[in-house]
């Protein structure tokens, strides 16, 4: 039996998962190819079944302990509109402030951790309706948390867990704001 006809594990699959999200979030795959793909990495029998669907990209980058890392010195660290979610998400800014919309975002975990380090900066973080944040785990010194979303995680909810600190700033988590007037 060649190597390509072996079977794969629920590792592998979660492996190729990974990769194909890494590819989305640098704009090598638009949304449809990414779910096109995701379906048949999730129902991939053989490592050909995976390889089919990564021949046309780059070979993954190792994440350190699967982290996607996001910083700033000076400026604002901003995600929002189509974008892939990491399982984990480091951020850090020293004077600018963070803003991530995860309303758009493609999520493919039920759990998603975010840990935060500011400095003069503030956060703000938008939630899908319906999603969840813990926000015990984050402190500021001069600033202070809100959260005006639900904190119980629920069976099949997006759950956010946030942590980490603020010197001078605040955070602020909160579903998108309704839109008066659009027709």
């Amino acid at each position: 039996m060649s190597e390509m006809q072996m079977r794969v594990s629920d590792e592998d699959r979660e492996r190729t998962t990974q990769q194909l999200q890494q590819a989305f979030s640098e704009g090598r795959l638009n949304r449809s190819e990414l779910e096109e793909r995701l379906g048949a990495a999730l129902s991939a029998k053989t490592y050909g079944d995976l390889l089919e669907l990564i021949t046309d990209l780059p070979a993954a980058q190792p994440q350190a302990d699967g982290v996607v890392e996001l910083g700033s010195k000076n400026g604002n660290v901003k995600r929002s509109g189509d974008w892939a979610v990491p399982r984990r998400l480091r951020v850090s800014s020293k004077y600018g402030s963070v803003e991530l919309d995860f309303t758009e975002a493609v999520i493919p975990h039920q759990v998603v951790d975010v840990e935060l380090d500011l400095t003069y900066g503030s956060a703000k973080i938008i939630l899908p309706e319906g999603a969840v944040a813990n926000v015990d785990g984050f402190q500021a010194d001069w600033g202070h948390p809100s959260s005006k979303v639900p904190s119980r995680p629920r069976p099949g909810v997006l759950c956010v867990v946030i942590t980490g600190r603020a010197k001078y700033g605040g955070l602020t988590v909160r579903y998108p704001r309704k839109r008066w007037f659009t027709h």
